[in-house]
């Protein structure tokens, strides 16, 4: 049994002390049911043990057992049946079989297959694996497949609170694996937690450089921070391509290049790109810019398009935006207002900073436009009801022009308008109702007294 088990190399990853290259590992055996050899037509050796086979590597760590096995030396390859255990000081595996090839230091896992990275803590789940282990001449990194729709547990590394550190889960049509911190999944992609989700048709992360991509109709969705309350509002981003900036396997941004869409529970963003910020797993900035598809941002009452645009929202609380070149802003003093009567204002840089007040009808915190700035070639149309007036003879109107526009708000509604530099405009008011009483009862006499057309 001994030089059977002796010219066999397992799945040694590199203990304390060794290279990153690997070693072969020369298995003692420590106990085993049965034992026997067959010689095939061809000649060819073939050696099986069965009742329970236990085995260790000498001078590491390193266990295997299973109910038997099955040696092919013409193959080159190890076969290990049922109830099947390999632990390294890299990886925990568990299957119901597994065939080891000798020759390229390739495990095929099959049945139930659980594989535990004992470095980070990553569980990968499904019906198969392919794991390449790291061996000197034939490769220097650890390699994994699997398919038909695995499920990992994502996690960044194994401490002594691992459990209680909530890995990202991901699901896919196959996924692979180079090293601890190269990844890539293929079909129907999903990744979750309880503050993110994104869904694409492929992804790719890499922590080396903490960077990730996914493509093939890419969405993300941050749900916020569990315990926030009404500060994770939580937001949605789509993309032709999404990317993710990593630290730590903690994502700490996403960017949208290609028809970006942005939802938030203010604002719905659209842009060529988009840049959303992350931090304590809440969205804390908003940049945006494109050509072809320049920033606009849509609220409720209100709306921003510029060549580029900045937001801030510290907690996932909306505080400030910033637009750059060509902004143009419109608002309205409530949904019903007609398209006419919208206010806009515009110049070469828009400034618009809310404030936090409590909604009366949904009795919940919202973001309220309190003061928006124009800065350069500024302009600006309002309208102004006078709150007295009951004649309903119309608002005021105030076109204005000037160097810096400020248009100060009062729960949705133009408080003031402050012009300042080469300040100029023109104010209407109303027509009195009187005047237009007059005319139409003006209009109602003439053809009371013209003469009645005449049958040629």
């Amino acid at each position: 049994m001994m030089p059977l088990f002796a010219a066999v190399l397992l799945l040694q990853q590199p203990a304390s002390g060794d290279t990153a290259t690997g070693r072969p590992c020369r298995v003692a055996v420590d106990s085993m049911g049965h034992y026997h050899e067959t010689t095939n037509a061809a000649g060819d050796k073939v050696s099986n043990g069965g009742g329970g086979v236990r085995a260790h590597c000498d001078g590491t760590n390193t266990r295997i057992s299973a109910d038997s096995f099955a040696h092919y030396g013409a193959l080159g390859r190890l076969d290990l049946i049922g109830k099947v255990q390999i632990r390294d000081t890299g990886l925990a595996l568990d299957s119901h079989l597994a065939w080891y090839f000798l020759r390229d230091e390739r495990l095929e896992a099959h049945n139930n297959v659980i594989a535990v990275n004992r470095r980070t803590g990553s569980v990968l789940r499904g019906p198969n694996l392919k794991y390449w282990r790291a061996a000197k001449g034939i490769r220097d990194t650890v390699e994994m497949y699997a398919t038909s729709r695995p499920t990992v547990e994502y996690r960044q590394r194994a401490t002594g609170d691992s459990a209680a550190q909530e890995p990202y889960i991901i699901v896919a049509d196959r996924i692979r694996f180079k090293g601890d911190d190269r990844m890539w999944a293929g079909g129907r992609v999903t990744i979750d937690r309880s503050d993110f989700a994104s869904r694409s048709d492929s992804m790719m992360m890499d922590q080396t450089q903490g960077f990730g991509v996914l493509v093939g109709t890419p969405s993300v969705e941050g749900k916020g921070r569990a315990g926030a309350g009404e500060a994770g509002k939580g937001y949605t981003l789509v993309g032709t391509r999404i990317e993710l900036a990593l630290q730590q396997r903690d994502i700490r941004g996403v960017k949208a290049l290609g028809h970006g869409k942005a939802t938030g529970a203010d604002w719905t963003l659209t842009a060529d790109t988009i840049q959303l910020m992350i931090a304590s797993k809440l969205l804390q900035q908003t940049f945006a810019w494109g050509d072809s598809s320049r920033p606009h941002a849509i609220s409720t009452l209100y709306t921003i398009q510029s060549d580029s645009m900045a937001i801030d929202s510290p907690g996932e609380v909306l505080t400030e935006s910033r637009s750059f070149r060509h902004a143009f802003s419109t608002a309205k003093r409530d949904s019903t207002t007609l398209l006419s009567q919208t206010d806009w204002i515009t110049g070469d840089s828009l400034t618009a900073r809310f404030v936090q007040e409590l909604d009366s009808t949904t009795h919940r915190q919202r973001s309220r436009l309190r003061i928006i700035l124009a800065r350069g070639s500024a302009r600006a149309l309002t309208h102004h009801p006078d709150p007295k007036d009951t004649t309903k003879a119309g608002p005021a109107i105030n076109y204005s022009r000037g160097d810096r526009i400020t248009v100060a708000m009062l729960r949705d509604r133009i408080d003031h308008v402050e012009v300042a530099g080469k300040a100029d405009g023109v104010h209407l008011e109303p027509r009195p109702p009187i005047v237009a009483d007059s005319v139409k009862r003006a209009r109602t006499d003439t053809l009371r007294t013209s003469p009645a057309p005449t049958t040629p």
